[in-house]
């Protein structure tokens, strides 16, 4: 019998008394990565934006769309759920940029939909093949009365996002660091960093931020998802943890997918830390 207290087993004892199933690809960029159930296939909620931000990019560079160009919402945009622009009444023309901004920051579902329609589901869904994820796809815009699902994933997939985006890799190095900086504004990420130490992501009490997240969560009654890059004074690494089959399908801060999700990703923060750049 293997003895090693591997930082895998950890995951799992950490997991033990959890009500749900929580899927986890994390990659150290050293060659390291961390797998639990990293190929099952999952309810995207939110996280799919992050395709969507992608495909946007994607087509970008190809001089097929434009950050400039401007769209406007209508009424076939309207949704309930997070994002701004449900407080505003249709006919608002946006940038392309803005939109896009708003559908990851604030996860606007409005400005998601204006980006379904400004880009188009088949090219959307192209796209996401092109990227190398084969297990993803966006199935609807955003409409809870008419569809049950929005999009479906696995963490090997989200998380090969990140990690190309971390390298550079994913469209151009330009593109890239736009698509970065836009995911470093992203406003919810308690279960990514709920748990990390404030002090290392305060600037008013530090000279620098030592740590910085780019990420994008999602969540519907069937998951609780979260996914990034997360910067670091050693360097950066991917998590991307996807949860499903939990009791609870309400919505609040304490949610044991968020408590659990929180708690593991602060383990791989220490040993990542401790290790000085590598989980192993």
């Amino acid at each position: 019998m293997d003895s090693r207290l591997t930082l895998e087993k950890r995951i799992a004892a950490e997991l033990e008394s959890y009500d749900g199933r929580m899927c986890i690809y994390a990659d150290d960029l050293h060659g390291n990565v961390i797998a639990v159930h990293a190929d099952e296939r999952v309810e995207t909620a939110s996280t799919i934006k992050t395709y969507i931000l992608a495909c946007l990019f994607d087509e970008v560079e190809k001089g097929r769309a434009s950050l400039e160009d401007m769209v406007t919402y209508g009424e076939e945009h309207v949704v309930e759920g997070s994002g701004v622009l449900c407080a505003l009444d249709p006919g608002v023309s946006l940038r392309v940029k803005d939109a896009a901004t708003l559908m990851i920051i604030v996860s606007d579902n409005i400005a998601t939909n204006m980006m379904i329609d400004y880009l188009g589901i088949d090219t959307i869904n192209a796209c996401i093949g092109r990227l190398g994820c084969r297990d993803t796809v966006l199935h609807n815009p955003i409409d809870f009365e008419r569809y049950e699902k929005l999009g479906t994933t696995t963490p090997a997939d989200y998380a090969g996002i990140f990690v190309r985006l971390a390298k550079g890799e994913l469209i151009s190095e330009t593109a890239d660091r736009q698509m970065i900086e836009i995911l470093k504004k992203q406003h919810y990420n308690s279960m990514l960093a709920g748990n990390f130490p404030p002090v290392y992501m305060d600037a008013d009490n530090t000279d620098d931020i030592l740590i910085e997240v780019a990420s994008k969560s999602g969540s519907m009654d069937a998951c609780r998802n979260d996914g990034g890059i997360i910067y670091t004074p050693y360097g950066p690494y991917v998590l991307v943890m996807l949860n499903k089959e939990f009791g609870d399908a309400m919505y609040y801060p304490g949610h044991p997918a968020t408590v659990f999700g929180a708690r593991v990703s602060r383990m791989l923060l220490d040993q990542f830390l401790a290790l000085e750049g590598r989980f192993l």
